[in-house]
């Protein structure tokens, strides 16, 4: 299937999914998803016999400071029986930005939404384990964020010994 096809397709049996013209993504087949219909769409998407997307390659965000809505959580999802691929795009803006947990599609969702968090702040409501993963638990911000401040100071946190004391989940550091 084209990526033209795949985007007539999912726009015609998913009516909340919106496609973005090829021209403009490269050739790649894109939608936009709302938030608050996120999880029927990935649902749909999945459990489709003709789009059948089995796998979350990766679930990550863009900042794109200065405009409305000021992030896009990209989900890209791959159909290893049928050969294509989708990539969906969710608007979210501050200050609260969030969206639905697809950890209960795809596991592979678990540690990928804990990276946005972690780097963007975008909360993913239902996740099991959202914390940190690439930063230690002090850490203060949101570093990939486009206003972080580069030469911001973190708190001094005592040295640790990874074996001696490791990090578990629901102790303290």
């Amino acid at each position: 299937m084209t990526p033209a096809e795949l985007l007539d397709y999912v726009t015609a049996h998913v009516p909340s999914l919106t496609a973005l013209p090829l021209a403009d993504t490269r050739g790649q087949a894109v939608v936009m998803a709302a938030r608050d219909g996120i999880e029927k769409a990935l649902s749909a998407l999945r459990d489709d016999a003709t789009t059948a997307c089995d796998l979350l390659a990766d679930v990550t965000a863009v900042d794109y400071l200065g405009r409305t809505p000021r992030f896009e959580v990209v989900y890209q999802l791959c159909s290893l029986s049928q050969r294509h691929r989708l990539r969906v795009k969710v608007p979210v803006d501050v200050p609260d930005p969030w969206v639905p947990t697809a950890s209960g599609l795809w596991r592979s969702a678990l540690w990928a939404e804990r990276e946005v968090w972690d780097m963007f702040g975008i909360r993913f409501d239902g996740h099991p384990d959202l914390r940190r993963i690439l930063m230690y638990p002090e850490f203060e911000g949101s570093p990939l964020r486009k206003d972080y401040e580069l030469a911001r100071r973190q708190p001094l946190v005592p040295e640790r010994d990874p074996i001696e004391r490791p990090w578990l989940p629901g102790q303290e550091p």
